[in-house]
């Protein structure tokens, strides 16, 4: 299967959104959040790929390379954002190694399939979630990601603080 071509996402230099909007976002656990924060989403979601251990590759590399372009530009949001894209790669790849077709549970109901033991496309499933997974860990040990979010936490409770003294003052 061909490997669609690359996006160049780190030869570009991503727009940081205005501060109210950055400011609402919240870290959450996990992928939390990772279909509707925009404009991240629009920008990160087409880098997203996972179909085999040769897209997976690409589409890891590329979200990486805009993790580091969300790094250069000093916007932690967007790091967060890759980092989840990254992390969400990771699970989904790894659902479809441990289910076939990928579905989890029964429809309708939160009851959980049974695994399968080996279906077609489990060990390049396996890979891709390997390769994405390396990508992640990257991420998380990032020194930049650590500090920037040290940083977004401090400036979103000032900016929240200041936003209800704000409030407080129109009533």
């Amino acid at each position: 299967m061909a490997v669609p071509p690359s996006s160049k996402a780190s030869e570009s230099k991503p727009e940081m959104p205005p501060l109210a909007p950055r400011m609402s976002y919240r870290i959450g656990r996990g992928e939390q959040g990772v279909l509707t924060f925009e404009p991240y989403k629009s920008a990160l979601l087409p880098l997203w790929r996972f179909r085999t251990p040769a897209i997976a590759r690409r589409s890891a590399d590329d979200l990486w390379g805009r993790f580091e372009a969300y790094d250069a530009a000093g916007d932690f949001v967007g790091m967060d954002m890759a980092r989840k894209f990254i992390q969400m790669g990771m699970t989904r790849a790894k659902r479809y190694a441990n289910h076939a077709g990928g579905r989890k549970y029964r429809p309708g109901s939160r009851e959980e399939l049974p695994k399968s033991a080996a279906h077609a496309d489990k060990a390049e499933k396996e890979e891709a979630s390997r390769t994405f997974r390396a990508v992640w860990e990257r991420c998380r040990a990032h020194e930049g990601y650590q500090k920037r979010k040290e940083e977004f936490l401090k400036e979103q409770k000032e900016w929240m603080k200041v936003k209800k003294e704000g409030e407080q003052d129109d009533a």
